[in-house]
C-alpha cells in the first residue's frame, strides 16, 4: 500500500534519484546531474509543501514536483515534473498523486494549475484531459549542435546586467512559457549571460543563454529592426559564451511562425512538440 504525502521532508538527493529513475526511458533525455536538477527546481519555483510523493516504506516511487508563482496575473501552480518509476506504473499512482495535489490546491485557494506534456505521449495527455486540463498552446522545441553552426556577426553585441524588461516585452511575439518567464530567469539570474544589440541609438534586440547548459530562454528583436542580421548576431554571441556543445530553444509558440523560421534558418532542428495545458481550480 503506497503512502501519499507532501515532499517537505524529502531531500534533494532522494528527489534526484527518483527523478532519474522515473525518466530513464523518457522520449527526451533527462539524465540531469544533481546540480542541474537543483537549478531546474530553483528556476521553476519548486514548492515542496504543494508537491506530492508516492512512498513505499521510505522509498520514493512516484512524484509530482510543483512550482508556485503568479502567472498571467493569477496564483498558479506549475507541474515541474511528474514521474513514476517503471515497476509502479499502470497502477493508478499518477491519478492518486494528482488527486492529492488538487485537494491541496483547493485548500490553499490556488487559481490554476499549469503543465506541459509531450504531444506524442498520448496516455499522459488523455489522463490530464480526464483530470480537467485543457490545451492552451502548442509549443515546439529546438536543438542545435554548436559544431554545425555558421557564425555571422553583422552587429556589435554587448553584455549587460541591466535588463530593460518593459521595452523587451514589446519585442515579443508570444508570452514565454513558465520556465522561460522573467520570474524563472530572475530565480537563477547568475546562471545566464545577457546580450543586447543597439541600432539607431536604441536597443533593437536581446538574447539570454545559460552559460553552462546552452539553454536560450528568450531571444527577441524589435519588429521594426528584423531582417538586418541582429538576431543572428545575438545567437552567434550567445553560442560563443556557453560551455555546452548543444544549444536549445524550448517552448516556442507554434503561432510564431517567424520565430520558428528564424531558428530553422540558423540550423536549429525541431526535436519535440508539447502542449501547454491548464486546469482552472476555482
Amino acid at each position: 500500500m503506497l503512502d501519499y504525502k507532501t515532499l517537505n521532508k524529502t531531500s534533494i538527493e532522494t528527489l534526484h534519484e527518483a527523478f532519474r529513475n522515473a525518466f530513464s526511458d523518457y522520449q527526451v533525455e533527462m539524465n540531469l546531474s544533481i546540480e542541474t536538477f537543483k537549478q531546474m527546481l530553483q528556476r521553476r519555483g519548486y514548492a515542496p509543501e504543494i508537491s506530492i510523493g508516492a512512498f513505499e516504506s521510505d522509498r520514493l516511487v512516484g512524484f509530482v514536483l510543483n512550482g508556485l508563482r503568479s502567472f498571467n496575473g493569477k496564483t498558479t501552480v506549475y507541474d515541474i515534473g511528474t514521474g513514476v518509476i517503471i515497476d509502479y506504473r499502470r497502477q493508478g499512482v499518477t491519478s492518486n498523486m494528482l488527486l492529492n495535489v488538487k485537494e491541496i490546491l483547493k485548500e490553499k485557494q490556488i487559481e490554476q494549475y499549469l503543465l506541459e506534456a509531450i504531444r506524442s505521449n498520448g496516455s499522459a495527455i488523455q489522463l490530464y484531459k480526464k483530470e480537467g486540463f485543457k490545451i492552451q498552446r502548442n509549443f515546439s522545441c529546438f536543438k542545435l549542435d554548436k559544431k554545425s553552426f555558421v557564425p555571422l556577426k553583422n552587429h556589435k553585441v554587448e553584455h549587460t546586467d541591466q535588463m530593460a524588461w518593459e521595452q523587451f516585452r514589446e519585442f515579443w511575439d508570444f508570452e514565454p512559457s513558465w520556465q522561460n518567464s522573467i520570474d524563472s530567469i530572475h530565480a537563477v539570474s547568475e546562471e545566464f549571460l545577457y546580450a543586447i544589440v543597439h541600432y539607431d541609438n536604441t536597443i533593437a534586440g536581446y538574447g539570454i543563454i545559460n552559460k553552462k547548459t546552452g539553454d536560450i530562454p528568450q531571444i527577441a528583436v524589435n519588429k521594426n529592426d528584423r531582417g538586418k542580421g541582429i538576431g543572428r548576431s545575438i545567437v552567434t554571441d550567445l553560442i560563443v559564451h556557453t560551455e555546452s556543445h548543444k544549444i536549445s530553444v524550448l517552448n516556442v509558440d507554434d503561432e510564431s511562425k517567424c520565430t520558428k523560421d528564424f531558428l530553422i534558418r540558423l540550423g536549429f532542428e525541431p526535436i519535440v512538440s508539447q502542449y501547454e495545458m491548464l486546469l482552472n481550480i476555482r
